[in-house]
């Protein structure tokens, strides 16, 4: 599907007229954010988790009779 000028300039004016020209920045500054997030999560995620200890058994050094 190949979109050419004119389709691209009548798919922006239906943007502005439907979210005003006020509420545009407002929108891509929230999805800015959004997606500073993810890349933070995904850089954590990326580190290898520590393993957990194994827990150790005690031998039972009671003497029985």
């Amino acid at each position: 599907m190949h979109l050419g000028v004119w389709e691209i300039v009548i798919i922006v004016l239906l943007v502005v007229v439907l979210f005003g020209s006020a509420k545009i920045p407002a929108m891509m500054k929230n999805v800015a954010s959004g997606v500073k997030v993810f890349k933070q999560e995904m850089k954590t995620e990326e580190k290898p988790a520590t393993p957990a200890k194994k827990a150790t058994k005690k031998k039972n050094t009671s003497i029985k009779k």
